[in-house]
């Protein structure tokens, strides 16, 4: 998801960055997206969504090479960008056809992966020559329009060419089982009332669709409005012809891997006071994806499940239920974080069984240690310099009882 705001004067600075970049910030270039100070631990912590810190795991193309069976994950490809193309292509080429190999390897692909169609073409193709199978669900980037020259009526039209390039491929959007693992696609889109939260009104925070490119970037049909609930409730139906496969899968797994593009829970985004743009979470999630998932996963023995969603381009894994996001992002943002997604991207979350090894990453390291506290809109102190800098001072809007 990329805001088109003003940026500072920086070239790396973006307003969805983590800190403001600072000489000592641009030497180490150590932080995540959206990153706050390094926390303190708080023994008082009462959590919805536990992270549990842990060393770094293996590199992607060493782990676990005796298992039979392993599944990687990734996010937020952005191939448009030549950097994250040829990290695709720097991937290891599979030794002979699917499944030729003493052991299995599959990558899921938690959208964003192109901007266009033939970038997208070329993406999943160099896949499919590095891994026995590649699962896929759409992002929003891919269902962009503003560089397809006309090719497309409108972006539900391109939905259609994408999933018909993957059906050519061997690219898998549905349900299968692999070895014991069930992996199971969801098709989902945000809506504004995911957002649960407490607003941040004491800065003018530009509206949506000023923010999101995608209020622009994509066109829908006329009865399927973005501000309403109505492309949420319609990408979510999508899943409803998979709903025997589904069962079918759930029958001959033992453990469940699902994924999608989009948030869950709100909880697996940061505080608003944390952001350059305090509205990110009013287009990051849905509350249908989270109602699915939920059915799917409702009987789930503890370690059998797990979810992986992409979008925000926070690295992320925490458990309690177990949610992962291993996004490539874009090149600027990965130069900040600890290993630049180098050596642990695609990470290997299942090795004949989900990988117990969670891997760190800031901003769910964070809520482990601290309590979430959404009704605390004082913006932290890199959001307050960011406003005042480019917005003025801010503003201290009366609010009401209700908020």
């Amino acid at each position: 998801m990329t805001p088109h705001l003003p940026v500072s004067s920086h070239p790396a600075h973006h307003l969805l960055d983590a800190l403001p970049p600072s000489p000592h910030h641009r030497r180490l270039r150590r932080r995540r997206r959206f990153c706050p100070p390094r926390p303190r631990a708080s023994s008082s912590s009462s959590l919805r969504c536990r992270a549990a810190a842990a060393a770094a795991p293996q590199p992607a193309a060493a782990a676990a090479d005796e298992a039979r069976t392993r599944v990687f994950v990734v996010s937020d490809l952005h191939t448009d960008y030549p950097e994250n193309m040829e990290w695709v292509r720097r991937l290891a080429v599979r030794a002979g056809p699917p499944g030729a190999g003493e052991g299995f390897d599959a990558l899921v692909v938690a959208g964003d992966v192109a901007e266009t169609r033939d970038n997208f073409a070329r993406t999943m193709e160099a896949l499919r020559a590095r891994f026995d199978a590649v699962f896929y669900v759409p992002g929003n980037h891919d269902l962009w329009l503003r560089r397809e020259g006309g090719r497309y009526v409108d972006s539900m039209e391109k939905l259609t060419a994408l999933l018909d390039a993957c059906s050519e491929l061997g690219v898998d959007t549905g349900p299968r089982t692999i070895g014991d693992l069930g992996i199971i696609p969801l098709f989902s889109w945000y809506h504004k009332s995911f957002d649960k939260e407490k607003d941040v009104n004491s800065v003018r925070v530009p509206s949506l669709e000023m923010a999101c490119k995608d209020f622009h970037a994509c066109q829908w049909p006329s009865d399927l409005g973005s501000d309403d609930e109505a492309l949420a409730l319609y990408f979510d139906k999508l899943n409803d012809k998979n709903n025997d496969a589904i069962e079918e899968v759930k029958k001959k797994s033992k453990q469940i891997l699902t994924f999608s593009h989009f948030v869950p829970r709100q909880e697996l985004c940061p505080e608003k006071r944390m952001l350059y743009y305090p509205n990110l979470p009013k287009v990051i999630g849905s509350d249908y994806l989270e109602r699915r998932l939920r059915a799917i996963h409702n009987n789930a023995k503890d370690g059998a499940a797990c979810h992986v969603f992409g979008h925000t381009h926070f690295c992320w894994d925490s458990v309690v239920d177990r949610y992962v996001q291993a996004p490539l992002a874009y090149p600027r943002e990965r130069k900040r974080r600890i290993n630049g997604g180098q050596g642990w991207l695609p990470f290997c979350v299942y090795r004949d069984g989900f990988n117990p090894e969670i891997y760190p990453a800031i901003w769910s390291d964070y809520y482990n240690k601290n309590r979430r506290e959404p009704e605390n809109t004082q913006l932290a102190p890199w959001v307050a310099k960011y406003f005042s800098k480019y917005y003025g001072p801010p503003v201290f809007a009366k609010q009401t009882e209700s908020g």
